[in-house]
């Protein structure tokens, strides 16, 4: 990362994520609430085993409650993670990288997971707006999650041969 070019490109990155996540948050958290406000009144005509769960998602279909909770995590794991990677980049030695790159595999990881949840709701049929809303950004963040991963994880890389060369 001593190259000022793959520096600007990993906080890029890194904050173009930590904004994503942050509306990711704003959605999941929307959802959850909304869902835990109807659950009484929605679950109540439900058989046994539906209403034995504290949290029934009136809207969406049946990947919803997954998608949504796992898109939550992901979101407090990676505007952590963004927010960390930054105060490491900006220090760019070998360690902090390293730090930045293993983290940004975690919730590269989670996000993945939450996409996969995203493309099954997808599948299954009939979302709201603000559903389809979330599944796109966690699609989008997926795809910039893993650039992120890549450029820090080449940083990292280079820090370590530029380290080993010069002794």
């Amino acid at each position: 990362m001593a190259s000022g070019a793959s520096r600007s490109a990993s906080l890029l990155l890194l904050i173009l994520n930590m904004l994503l996540y942050f509306i990711i948050i704003v959605i999941a958290s929307w959802a959850i609430n909304h869902a835990i406000l109807r659950t009484k009144m929605a679950a109540s005509v439900l058989s046994i085993p539906a209403r034995i769960f504290p949290i029934f998602f009136p809207m969406g279909n049946m990947a919803t409650g997954f998608f949504v909770v796992i898109s939550l995590l992901a979101g407090i794991v990676g505007i952590t993670t963004s927010l960390t990677g930054i105060q490491n980049v900006m220090v760019s030695n070998a360690a902090n990288l390293h730090a930045a790159a293993s983290s940004s595999l975690t919730s590269l990881a989670l996000t993945l997971l939450a996409m996969g949840l995203a493309c099954k709701e997808i599948d299954i049929g009939w979302t709201d707006a603000n559903l389809r809303t979330l599944e796109v950004i966690t699609i989008v963040v997926s795809a910039t999650q893993l650039l992120c991963t890549g450029a820090l994880h080449a940083g990292a890389e280079e820090v370590e041969t530029r380290r080993r060369i010069l002794g």
